[in-house]
């Protein structure tokens, strides 16, 4: 049996200091994506998006264990976050927020197995929003990034620092805001989630 540690592999992507902001070149990568809109704390197309993603995403692991004798470490549920008018994203006018989820698969998943994980899902643990999960290819590239520690809705300060610290560096932002959700909020004291902060960014 091979056994991947993705975590450790992409140590430098999925677990950053927190005591500075740093630039890194993120690698195209295999996502399972879902979109959607409105404010993830009351959306129940938000958690429709958890429930499809987790189901895909364990069913692949276990898929690629026993056909494949590969395992591996699922990994965290990310988000990219936006909204058709910035200054209600930054506003916290989350009801208006968009967002796409999406957790990152082993390059060996390909999309055969991914469309029969989609069955095997749909007949053990149904969501109403299955059948959008898509499978494709992210290339975030240049981008900074910090390691977060604290409740969600505390991050603003955070974030703008990142954003004083991109364009002191002589870059521009050139994306959308990417969040990785290393804690489970269910389980952990908010002051202790961890959440993994990224910008996209150019050159001026």
């Amino acid at each position: 049996m091979t056994k991947l540690d993705l975590r450790k592999e992409l140590k430098h992507l999925y677990q950053p200091t927190s005591k500075q902001f740093v630039i890194v070149d993120v690698p195209r990568m295999n996502f399972l994506m879902l979109d959607g809109r409105g404010d993830p704390n009351t959306s129940d197309d938000f958690q429709n998006a958890m429930m499809a993603l987790y189901g895909m995403s364990f069913t692949l692991k276990f898929a690629s264990k026993l056909q494949l004798g590969i395992d591996y470490t699922v990994m965290a549920i990310e988000g990219l976050w936006w909204a058709e008018d910035m200054s209600d994203f930054l506003a916290g006018e989350k009801s208006r927020w968009l967002w796409t989820m999406m957790m990152m698969q082993p390059d060996h998943i390909t999309k055969r197995m991914v469309e029969e994980a989609r069955k095997q899902v749909a007949k053990k643990r149904p969501s109403p929003l299955l059948d959008q999960v898509r499978f494709e290819k992210f290339h975030e590239g240049l981008s900074a990034q910090i390691m977060y520690v604290g409740p969600y809705a505390d991050e603003g300060p955070t974030i703008a620092r990142m954003h004083e610290f991109i364009e002191q560096n002589g870059y521009v932002p050139a994306g959308k805001h990417h969040e990785i959700y290393l804690g489970d909020p269910r389980r952990t004291a908010p002051e202790k989630l961890k959440t993994v902060l990224r910008q996209p960014i150019r050159k001026k």
